[in-house]
């Protein structure tokens, strides 16, 4: 039996599909890269976004034809899309020859599910209203040999307006430290070099446990794991990010200097709005106090463009944001409304035309300062792990720095794994080529 998983949206949905992975593999099920050799086809799905539902549904419509071919194909669709409200009965009539729904509380229970599939006739649907206790010690087949996803948290207390995820991933539950140090020092055995620590909100880590402990006592606890490399964490509120937690960071050794601070909007007034929790003048003053702490940082964030009620001075704002802290990288998006959140109902919605050029006149900024901030990295020696073969320059490898930088370099497969000093000798906007220097 073969299966075949597809996976939209985010670290979390990526890491959950590993973990799917791993139940069907104890099931002696193997993986397939063609889902035309595959007897269970899982899409497993986002709806952060209006576009990647779409996606899906489109997706569905090229697989149906896999059915005729094979009638004992099961056809799943799972995540964050099948957790939705009334999704299950959509999916019913929009897709009649799905056989399975399941969503994001119950990935827990594939196997069950799979052997009542076989019982069924008509399409099953098992989709939790509430989420239920962590489930602990599930199998994961990891996707990458060199770094690993641990979850850290799941769900999300925060409700921001514009957002669905803790309708879909449910309210905040930490995993006990325990069972997150004893997963990585298993992985640091099994070779892992870094580690990323998973959360629709990792800076609020510990907050719903009996036992005293925040993200910033986590992070020290999984610093001193010997053999470990790299720490990085995803994906981290601004709101909540301590004086406490940056002197823990400025102070780790493994701890990697990378920032990922969503502004998503630098209006204070789109900011309140959207329920962020602070403002435009907060969001600068934690910037500046990162800044200072770690001077060799490097600042990533997310931003939405034309959020409900966003005049052209408010978007000025979030340009202005931009050019004072100078991200590395930033990911935009137009915003989508998203049935069941305050902000698709708010009135003054953005025309598209007006999301659109404010999209672009955003990603001509900051292009621009990440090629600028790029280009100071030339001829300078950065300390790269080797992750696997470059997806753009096939004949190259593919690494990181420590700050996040993608390295693209000649070398040989046998430093797969291995950290290696870089010179970078050419810099572009998006990663930073160099040669391998002598150990």
């Amino acid at each position: 039996m073969k299966y075949f998983i597809e996976i939209w949206g985010c670290q979390m949905n990526e890491h959950d599909a590993e973990i799917l992975a791993g139940m069907l593999e104890q099931l002696g099920y193997q993986k397939t890269e063609q889902e035309i050799d595959a007897d269970l086809i899982i899409l497993y799905t986002c709806c952060v976004r209006e576009k990647a539902e779409h996606k899906v549904l489109a997706r569905l419509g090229e697989l149906k034809k896999y059915k005729h071919l094979n009638p004992n194909l099961v056809l799943a669709v799972g995540g964050c899309m099948a957790q939705q409200q009334e999704m299950g009965d959509y999916l019913r009539s929009r897709a009649p020859y799905v056989d399975l729904v399941f969503g994001t509380h119950n990935i827990h229970r594939l196997p069950q599910l799979l052997q009542e599939v076989k019982e069924s006739d008509s399409i099953l649907i098992e989709v939790w209203d509430k989420e239920q206790e962590i489930v602990e010690d599930l199998p994961a087949k990891r996707m990458d040999s060199v770094k690993a996803y641990v979850t850290i948290t799941y769900g999300c207390n925060n409700f921001c307006s514009y957002c669905i995820v803790p309708y879909v991933r449910g309210r905040e539950r930490s995993r006990h430290p325990k069972d997150i140090l004893h997963e990585i020092e298993d992985l640091v055995e099994q070779g892992f070099k870094e580690i990323m620590l998973l959360g629709q909100n990792v800076n609020s880590y510990g907050k719903d446990l009996t036992q005293k402990i925040d993200f910033a006592d986590l992070l020290e606890q999984i610093d001193s794991i010997e053999g470990l490399n790299r720490i990085r964490y995803m994906t981290s509120h601004p709101r909540d990010f301590s004086d406490k937690l940056i002197n823990v960071i400025a102070n780790s050794t493994k701890v990697c200097e990378h920032f990922h601070l969503p502004i998503q909007a630098g209006s204070s007034r789109i900011l309140k709005q959207m329920r962020r929790g602070y403002t435009k003048e907060k969001y600068l003053e934690l910037v500046e106090k990162i800044k200072t702490a770690v001077p060799n940082c490097t600042l990533t964030t997310d931003i939405i463009v034309g959020f409900p009620g966003e005049t052209e001075e408010d978007f000025l704002e979030t340009i202005d944001v931009i050019k004072k802290v100078r991200y590395d990288q930033a990911f935009t998006f137009l915003y989508s409304p998203r049935k069941g959140t305050p902000a698709a109902s708010m009135p003054n919605q953005v025309p598209n035309d007006q999301k659109k050029q404010r999209f672009q006149h955003l990603l001509e900024v900051q292009n621009k300062i990440s090629w600028e901030i790029n280009q100071k990295y030339l001829n300078k020696t950065e300390e790269v792990l080797f992750e696997g073969p470059s997806k753009t320059n096939p004949n190259k490898l593919s690494g990181r720095t420590r700050g996040n930088k993608i390295v693209i370099a000649e070398a040989d497969e046998s430093v797969i794994g291995t950290i290696q000093p870089v010179k970078i000798t050419d810099a572009q906007t998006w990663s930073l080529f160099g040669k391998l220097e002598q150990m």
